[in-house]
């Protein structure tokens, strides 16, 4: 049977330089819309049932995060449900190799176990169905898809704290998704008693996915117009960044007291919280509250940890285009960007799969009782 290697379907992304040998592939990653970014692939290859496939990816040291390859497992699929990694992974002078004897006459690769856009349909139907929820579109992206919003919490907001969950800025990090997943899965979980306290107090405004449009065109960082959404909260706009801009409307509608931004980062193998310490001026329950619930997500959950992660900006360093930093500044809500890795949590790492979806949706699962934990800060603070 002859090769074949395909990336015509969502959030596929590879270029075919080589295939006339299964032991000699040689692939590239397509650059994102705007040109600037690139990093996630995700393929098909048929034919190629007990056949030992090398796969070179020959532009992967010109790819935004070169050290994300280093200890790098790539994740591949049969069925598109199970992903596992691939233990012969490996970057050598610039170049990503993928050495794997498939089992089956299609093998799907991934940079991480994707999240499409049929499931996130699924999960905002599933959600929007729940009597306490409530669909709202807010507009249109670049390419003319919806950008949902899914309300959940008692029918008015008066007297209620307001939390925003927001994930995908950056498409490529499809572990945020799963990892919303499990945090609003959770959340509607009537004989969950933790869920139903928070909702007598919290009304949660989730974002499952910021950019549908990267999600879907094979893109890491960028949306359909080339724009890096976590750098357009300064000064978006409806042309450029109408997710950021409609999203950012939004807020100001409602209030923030507490806002989760959802990402993966390529290089540390670690889950870490990163807060908006670079602002200056903030009021002092800012950062008492990303420390408050970064100890009590330690308590909920074993994969969460506080050691590894970003330097702390000094005050006044900050980036204002930034989400977490902008929420903190304007609104002086508790706002934490949670980054997940793509490739193992170092601390109780897992062979077969890595960081895997399944443990995106309980760490997700673990923030309502790292959330519910500062309640008391976060009432005192919107008392004044």
């Amino acid at each position: 049977m002859t090769l074949g290697i395909s990336r015509a379907f969502d959030s596929g992304n590879i270029e075919v330089r080589d295939a006339r040998r299964a032991d000699d592939v040689r692939l590239a990653i397509t650059p994102d819309a705007g040109g600037d970014h690139f990093q996630w692939f995700h393929y098909r290859v048929t034919g190629a049932a007990d056949t030992d496939l090398r796969m070179t990816i020959e532009n992967a040291g010109q790819a935004s995060f070169p050290r994300g390859w280093e200890g790098y497992r790539a994740c591949a699929s049969y069925d598109r449900q199970r992903w596992f990694r691939v233990p012969t992974t490996r970057y050598e002078d610039g170049k990503l190799i993928i050495e794997h004897r498939p089992a089956h006459d299609a093998v799907y690769y991934a940079y991480f176990a994707p999240y499409s856009l049929e499931r996130h349909r699924d999960l905002v139907a599933r959600t929007a169905v729940d009597p306490r929820a409530r669909l709202e579109v807010l507009g249109q992206t670049v390419d003319g898809r919806d950008l949902d919003l899914l309300r959940i919490g008692a029918p008015s907001d008066d007297g209620k704290l307001i939390a925003w969950v927001i994930a995908r800025q950056h498409p490529g990090e499809s572990m945020a998704e799963w990892f919303m997943e499990g945090f609003m899965d959770r959340l509607r979980d009537e004989a969950d008693p933790l869920s139903r306290a928070l909702l007598d107090d919290v009304v949660f405004y989730c974002v499952p996915n910021m950019n549908p449009d990267g999600s879907r065109r094979g893109h890491l960082r960028n949306n359909a117009a080339g724009a890096n959404l976590n750098r357009e909260w300064a000064e978006p706009s409806l042309e450029r960044s109408p997710e950021v801009y409609l999203v950012r409307e939004r807020m100001r509608q409602t209030g923030v007291h507490f806002c989760l931004d959802v990402h993966g980062d390529e290089a540390l193998p670690y889950n870490f919280i990163a807060g908006p310490d670079g602002m200056a001026d903030l009021p002092p329950h800012v950062l008492a509250g990303r420390d408050a619930y970064a100890e009590a997500l330690k308590r909920s959950s074993p994969d969460f940890q506080t050691e590894h992660g970003y330097p702390r900006m000094p005050p006044g360093k900050g980036n204002p285009k930034m989400a977490t930093n902008h929420v903190a500044a304007h609104f002086g809500a508790v706002s934490l960007t949670f980054e997940q890795p793509f490739k193992d949590n170092a601390d109780l790492p897992d062979e077969t799969y890595g960081w895997s979806p399944a443990r995106c949706d309980r760490l997700g699962r673990a923030q309502l009782d790292a959330l519910y934990a500062i309640l008391p800060l976060l009432r005192d603070a919107a008392r004044g």
